[in-house]
């Protein structure tokens, strides 16, 4: 088939690389978000699936908007069969979704119908879930509520982050998107309704949202942490400005701290919670690079009785 793929980060590329090096498809055409700002000097950058499109001698195109009428005139022109997106990061309109004779097919990092929506794996381990995956699915105008096409899944590790996950479920939704090209193409897929129960929702995580509640048990913390690592980043205050967590692990045999307050030890930094306390690992101060939590610690020079999140 001949297809015109749609992704934007760097999670994205692995999918990019499988339809590439299949040999059954054509990738005629890359769509990605326009060049973006970053680093110090705010310079434009090319996301990385225009970066590895560019490499590959594939066009690019970057619409402001997917319903600008160029954009649109374009995608006729090329006359995609079939139109594979991951974490694209732009609402398709009817008049690009009817453009591919066999549709848009997404690439979505959960088991739908759970966590439909910009952030299923921070959610699905901010939530406390074992079991994640990867679905290939037809997309509709709803949100991620099209039928799907085929399904993979992972364990939740219990120290996974959701850069650890995402990194692995890009890989396995990876080979899943190619052999969906595939199946459409031969005819042996047909995409099954998703059921109309265990339906949840799981929008883009803020920096509200990653903010630590130190009166909530041990265990809702370390997911927090976990689930907000790499971004936006788990975070607290101390004295009076904001510390990100970058990594912790919960202490079950230590009970006797109250819900942030710090007990520091020469190569320890414990926190209190609502349960039992947590062991901080690293964390990053404000304007520091991060460092590990007992150098902060002994940097700093935590006075007894100190809290974090007050």
């Amino acid at each position: 088939m001949k297809l015109v793929f749609a992704g934007t980060p760097e999670v994205a590329v692995p999918a990019l690389d499988a339809l590439l090096a299949s040999g059954r498809h054509e990738v005629a055409a890359v769509v990605t978000r326009p060049d973006a700002p970053a680093g110090r000097g705010r310079r434009l950058v090319a996301s990385p699936v225009a970066e590895r499109a560019e490499e590959a001698g594939i066009e690019v195109l970057k619409p402001a908007r997917p319903r600008d009428p160029d954009f649109l005139q374009r995608l006729e022109e090329i006359a995609p069969d079939c139109c594979p997106v991951v974490a694209y990061g732009a609402l398709l309109p009817r008049a690009a979704l009817d453009i591919p004779v066999r549709g848009w097919v997404n690439l979505h990092f959960s088991l739908l119908p759970a966590w439909r929506g910009a952030a299923p794996v921070q959610h699905a381990i901010m939530a406390g879930d074992e079991i994640t995956g990867a679905v290939t699915f037809l997309i509709e105008e709803g949100l991620d509520s099209g039928p799907v096409y085929g399904t993979v899944t992972e364990q939740i590790r219990p120290t996974d982050t959701s850069g650890d996950l995402l990194t692995r479920l890009a890989f396995a939704g990876a080979g899943l998107l190619a052999a969906t090209m595939d199946g459409i193409e031969d005819g042996t897929l047909k995409a099954v309704p998703q059921p109309a129960e265990g339906i949840s929702l799981a929008p883009k995580v803020t920096v509200e949202d990653a903010r630590v509640d130190w009166h909530t048990p041990a265990l809702r913390v370390d997911r927090v942490v976990r689930g907000c690592t790499p971004a936006p980043g788990a975070w607290t205050t101390f004295r009076g400005e904001r510390l990100k967590l970058v990594q912790a692990a919960p202490v079950p045999e230590l009970t006797d701290l109250a819900p942030g307050q710090l007990s520091v030890g020469k190569n320890n930094v414990y926190v209190g919670t609502g349960s039992y306390a947590v062991e901080l690992l690293w964390v990053q101060a404000q304007g520091k690079k991060p460092m590990r939590a007992a150098d902060w610690a002994r940097g700093v020079r935590i006075a007894a009785g100190e809290t974090v999140g007050g």
